[in-house]
């Protein structure tokens, strides 16, 4: 599948082709720090293609394991938009600025002992069609 998408502020755009089937959502401490939220969700695709226009900020992440990863980000917007290896050959590409969001649908969920506990009663809470 094709993917497309650009940052809040339109500096950065990036597009890759990737399997929709292997989309998920992770729930480690460092993802929710990084992503403000409480997990990223995200879709791998190899270096070759991924195609990025514009210049991303990066920044490395030590994992606890001592494996670093690359996160790219507009510097000028802050929008989340891919970890990597640190040889940059494998991507995840973070869903949220990607035009496809509604159709890569998670199959599976990783770090679930960090997770949020609130977010196994989601469907049970209120829920607005838009600011009430």
């Amino acid at each position: 599948m094709k993917i497309d998408g650009s940052c809040h502020c339109g500096k950065i755009t990036l597009t890759a082709e990737v399997d929709p089937a292997t989309t998920m959502t992770c729930h480690c401490v460092d993802c929710q720090i990084l992503g403000g939220g409480p997990c990223r969700t995200g879709i791998p695709s190899a270096a070759e293609n991924v195609n990025i226009e514009g210049e991303p900020a990066e920044y490395i992440k030590v994992a606890e394991s001592g494996r670093k990863r690359v996160q790219g980000f507009c510097g000028a917007c802050g929008t989340s938009l891919y970890a990597a290896d640190e040889d940059k050959t494998k991507f995840i590409v973070r869903l949220g600025f990607l035009n496809q969001r509604e159709q890569l649908i998670p199959t599976k969920h990783i770090y679930q002992d960090s997770s949020a506990s609130w977010l196994k009663g989601i469907e049970q809470q209120q829920w607005f069609a838009r600011m009430p």
